[in-house]
């Protein structure tokens, strides 16, 4: 049964993982790689969502467009990094993947990275020189995403890559306002523990230490007081 993600052959059996009916249509008619959807997404677009490595890497040989961006403006690399394809991930970036492309939402590939918890991706992103303190449209950087999860070894990640601590969103907030309220507590220590002041105030006039429920708000003030 065929897939129907996309109005174009070539887009289907490049999500499906159809490699050699896939390589028969291209190699008939060249233009058919690069050729888009309703989507404005090509064949790479797709084999990167379900994440066929092996079309991917057959499209990037032919020489395809590796940073065409779809119509919500999603490069192949913000899907792969999305969907977590490490393997392509490599691929794109050796392919000269536009680290710090924004989508719609104003979000780069490390976005997804850091809110997802894919580490691998993440290092690969900010070795390769993704920048750690890009903000999307809500003025949310990659370090605030993490912190709102609790993903602690990303938090880590991104703070020996200069990720910047006090940095507001379009709310006010910095990412350890977002730890203190989700109540991620590791994330919290580590973050004061770089620098993240607790007194900074949101819009609402609220600083981290307000913001920390329980017994968190004394742990991280004894933090800070040494």
């Amino acid at each position: 049964m065929e897939s129907t993600v996309s109005n174009v052959k070539v887009c289907n059996l490049a999500f499906t993982g159809e490699f050699e009916q896939l390589k028969e249509c291209i190699l008939a008619d060249k233009t058919l790689a690069c050729k888009t959807d309703q989507d404005c997404r090509t064949a790479l677009h797709w084999a990167c969502s379900a994440g066929h490595t092996n079309i991917v890497e057959f499209l990037l040989d032919l020489g395809v467009e590796v940073n065409l961006q779809d119509d919500a403006l999603w490069t192949p690399l913000h899907i792969a990094a999305s969907a977590g394809r490490e393997d392509i991930v490599k691929a794109l970036i050796s392919k000269g993947a536009q680290l710090n492309s924004v989508n719609q939402n104003g979000c780069t590939a490390l976005h997804y990275a850091a809110s997802k918890d894919r580490y691998e991706i993440a290092q690969l992103l900010l070795e390769s020189g993704a920048d750690p303190n890009i903000s999307d449209r809500y003025e949310s950087t990659p370090l605030h995403r993490a912190s709102a999860k609790g993903n602690h070894h990303l938090i880590q990640l991104l703070l020996k890559q200069s990720a910047s601590t006090n940095i507001q969103d379009s709310q006010g907030n910095t990412p350890l306002h977002l730890a203190c309220e989700e109540e991620r507590v590791e994330a919290a220590k580590m973050l004061v523990e770089h620098g993240a002041s607790i007194y900074i105030e949101n819009k609402e006039e609220k600083t981290p230490l307000q913001l920390a429920m329980g017994g968190l708000g004394n742990v991280l003030r004894r933090i800070v007081e040494g």
